[in-house]
């Protein structure tokens, strides 16, 4: 059965976070949607200015959890922090979690997960500035390239991209996980 993926993103996503595993999934032969808060095309953000865009598939609202088997969340700083204040975008990712399905989360994308009450009592890592955010919601930070929590991937940077692909296919594969939870 073809695994079927959604990369939640939105303007100013960090563009190495969404292009590495949307080419590592699609190579492994998981279709992957773009998933926003807006129709149309969204920009990128790299070494410090906008880069290039990427076509949105669906909107939040036009999607629902049940619709695939894994989340994808990139970093940047702007992108999860315009995210996180979208109520329709909160309940799409809880719903991950609900349905016990994998989620990804690399760089500052642990913002939006915070906000969608997902990491309190998980173990997790993240870009360093948002350590702190997520102990003070109950995660359990630490400082690894790539962190499997029950199908809950997390990494710090575009750095560990390779572990990070590597560890979301892995899981996704797997499917669902009994104790992958919010």
């Amino acid at each position: 059965m073809e695994k079927k993926v959604a990369i939640l993103a939105t303007n100013g996503f960090e563009e190495s976070e969404l292009k590495s595993p949307k080419e590592a999934m699609e190579k492994e032969g998981f279709k992957v949607d773009i998933i926003s808060i807006e129709k149309g095309k969204i920009k990128g953000w790299t070494d410090g200015d906008w880069s290039g865009e990427v076509k949105v598939d669906h909107t939040v609202k036009e999607v629902s959890a049940k619709d695939y088997n894994g989340l994808v969340l990139p970093g940047g700083v702007m992108n999860p922090d315009t995210l996180r204040r979208d109520e329709d975008v909160l309940t799409f990712v809880r719903d991950f979690f609900k349905q016990k399905k994998p989620v990804g989360a690399i760089c500052h994308a642990g913002w939006t997960l915070i906000e969608a009450d997902v990491v309190k009592g998980r173990t997790m890592t993240s870009y360093n500035s948002i350590k702190t955010d997520l102990k003070n919601a109950g995660a359990n930070w630490v400082d690894k390239e790539v962190v499997v929590d029950e199908g809950f991937v997390t990494s710090r940077n575009p750095n560990d991209l390779p572990a990070f692909n590597s560890k979301i296919i892995e899981e996704i594969k797997e499917g669902k996980h009994d104790k992958q939870h919010a």
